[in-house]
C-alpha cells in the first residue's frame, strides 16, 4: 500500500563489488586529501586523479588479480571512481536531474527520497548500505565547500558550487545516523512569466507590483514576503526583483546565496560562520549594517530572523528601499513576529513596510503541491497602538484565482500624490504593464535574460514597446 502512496523513482546506480568499495574508500582517504592539500580543485586535478587512481589500483591489486584483469577494466573502474570523487557518488544522477527540488538521505538501509517538481514526494531505488558511505559523501561535500563537520560541529549548513543548499547532520545530533538534505538550485530560474503561467501570481497582481516596485521614481514600495518552509518565498522575491528599475543599485544579503537578481548592478553578500577558533563570524546584522555604507537603492535580505530586522527597518525608515522574506503563517502573524523577540522591531517602524505578501504551498490529495500568493496585505498605519492592515488581494481557492478585493491601495495613492498623476492614470499605467507581461506570455518569452531585456526596454522606451506590441497583435 505504501508503494502506491509514495511513487517510485528509479535511478541508474554505480554497481561495485565489495572489493571495489574497499578500494574506493582507500582512494578517498588518500588521493582526495592529497589533491586538496596541494591546493588543486577537483576539476583542475581530474586528469591527475585519473592517473593516480590507475596507478593506485595496479599497486593494490595482487598478482593473481593483475593477471586476470584487463587494462580496460582498470580504466573503466577509474572513470567510475572519478565520478564518485569529483561528483556526488551514488546521488550524482539525482544532483544532475533538474526536475528534482530536494534530495533527502535519512539513514542506512532506508531509501533515498526525492521531491519531484511534477510528481511530488518519491521514493528512489537507492539506499546506503552502511553509515560509512553516507559519512564519506558528507565529508566529500564538506571538503568541496571548505567547511567542516565533526563531533564538535555536527551540523553542516552551506551551498554547493551550483548554488544548491545543503544541510547535513551526524551523531550525536542525529542519533539514528548521518542525514543529508539537498535543496536543488534550478539551472533555469523561474521568472515572473513562469509564476503567472503556473498561477502562483495573477496577471493583475503582477502588473500592480510592477508599478509599486518601480514607484515611478518617486515612491518605491517595500515588501516582506512571508510563508512556510518551501512555500516559494525566495522564488517569488527573485521573480519580483525583475521589476526593479535597471538604474538602481541592489545589495542582497543571505545566509546561503540563492537569489539570482537579473540586474547588472548587484552586490551579493553572504554570511560566514565562525572558524574553529570561534572567530571571523559575519552575521546578517553585520552585512545589513555594512550595506548602508554602500549607497544601496535596494536592500534585499534573504531571510529576516533576528536583530538584523531592526537594522533593516531603520534603513527603510531613513529613506532606503528593500525587500525581505520571513517565516510566518499570515499577515498579522508576520507583524507579531517582527515586533517580538528575537527581532523586536518597534511598532512605529513597521509602517515602513508597504506590503506583506503571503505565499502558501498547497498539497493535493495525490501528494503533489503547488504554490499560491494567498494574500497581499497593506500596512496603512497605526490606530490605538495596533498596526492596521488592509487586505487588497486574496486567493480564492474555489476558483483558483487571486482577486482584487476592491480596496484602493494606499501605496498607489502615495505614488499619485508624489508624481502629480491621478489614480486613474496609474491604473492606466498598470494596464500598459499588464499588456507587456501578456505579450511575453503569448510569445513564450520566459527566460531570465529575455524577460529582463523586455522590462529594461520598457523602462527606456515605454511607448515604443507598447506600439510594437499593439502593431503585432
Amino acid at each position: 500500500m505504501k508503494d502506491e502512496i509514495i511513487p517510485q523513482y528509479d535511478v541508474a546506480r554505480q554497481n561495485y563489488t565489495q572489493r571495489e568499495r574497499i578500494l574506493l574508500g582507500e582512494i578517498r582517504e588518500n588521493l582526495v586529501d592529497l589533491a586538496i592539500s596541494s591546493g588543486e580543485s577537483y576539476q583542475a586535478s581530474e586528469g591527475k586523479l585519473f592517473n593516480d587512481i590507475k596507478n593506485f589500483l595496479f599497486l593494490r591489486l595482487n598478482e593473481s588479480e593483475q593477471n586476470n584483469i584487463s587494462e580496460k577494466y582498470v580504466n573503466d573502474l577509474s572513470q567510475k571512481f572519478i565520478r564518485d570523487i569529483i561528483g556526488y557518488g551514488e546521488i550524482d544522477s539525482l544532483i544532475q536531474d533538474d526536475e528534482l527540488e530536494e534530495i533527502m538521505i535519512i539513514g542506512t538501509g532506508k531509501p533515498i527520497f526525492v521531491y519531484h517538481r511534477e510528481y511530488g514526494m518519491m521514493k528512489t531505488n537507492l539506499e546506503f548500505e552502511d553509515e560509512g558511505e553516507i559519512r564519506n559523501l558528507i565529508d566529500s561535500i564538506a571538503r568541496q565547500i571548505n567547511r567542516r563537520i565533526d563531533q564538535e560541529s555536527p551540523i553542516l549548513d552551506g551551498r554547493l558550487v551550483d548554488g544548491s543548499r545543503i544541510n547535513a547532520t551526524i551523531p550525536p545530533v542525529s542519533p539514528d545516523g548521518p542525514s543529508l538534505t539537498i535543496r536543488k538550485f534550478r539551472r533555469d530560474p523561474l521568472t515572473i512569466i513562469d509564476l503567472i503561467n503556473s498561477r502562483t501570481i495573477s496577471l493583475d497582481l503582477a502588473g500592480f507590483f510592477w508599478l509599486c516596485i518601480d514607484g515611478l521614481g518617486v515612491k518605491s514600495a517595500n515588501a516582506i514576503i512571508s510563508g512556510g518552509t518551501s512555500s516559494g518565498k525566495t522564488t517569488t522575491l527573485n521573480a519580483l526583483s525583475a521589476f526593479i528599475n535597471p538604474n538602481e543599485r541592489i545589495i542582497t544579503i543571505e545566509d546561503t546565496l540563492e537569489l539570482q537578481i537579473p540586474h547588472e548592478h548587484v552586490i551579493r553578500m553572504e554570511t560566514r560562520p565562525a572558524n574553529v577558533e570561534d572567530k571571523g563570524e559575519l552575521t546578517m546584522n553585520d552585512l545589513v549594517k555594512n550595506s548602508l555604507r554602500q549607497r544601496p537603492d535596494k536592500i534585499i535580505v534573504g531571510e529576516v530572523r533576528a536583530d538584523e530586522a531592526i537594522t533593516l527597518f531603520t534603513a527603510l525608515n531613513t529613506g532606503h528601499s528593500g525587500f525581505g522574506t520571513l517565516h510566518s503563517n499570515d499577515a498579522r502573524e508576520t507583524i507579531t513576529r517582527l515586533t517580538n523577540p528575537p527581532m523586536s522591531v518597534p511598532e512605529i517602524m513597521i509602517q515602513a513596510i508597504d506590503f506583506i505578501i503571503m505565499q502558501n504551498r498547497i498539497y493535493t490529495p495525490s501528494g503533489v503541491s503547488f504554490r499560491r500568493i494567498s494574500e497581499v496585505a497593506e500596512v496603512v498605519g497605526m490606530e490605538e497602538g495596533t498596526i492596521q492592515l488592509n487586505r487588497i488581494f486574496k486567493w480564492n481557492p474555489e476558483k483558483d484565482t487571486i482577486d482584487n478585493v476592491g480596496v484602493t491601495s494606499n501605496a498607489l495613492t502615495q505614488i499619485a500624490n508624489l508624481s502629480g498623476r491621478t489614480i486613474n492614470e496609474l491604473y492606466h499605467e498598470i494596464e500598459n504593464r499588464k499588456l507587456v507581461l501578456k505579450h511575453m506570455i503569448n510569445n513564450n518569452i520566459r527566460s531570465v535574460d529575455e524577460v529582463n531585456d523586455v522590462i529594461e526596454l520598457y523602462y527606456k522606451k515605454p511607448q515604443s514597446v507598447l506600439n510594437k506590441i499593439i502593431l503585432n497583435r
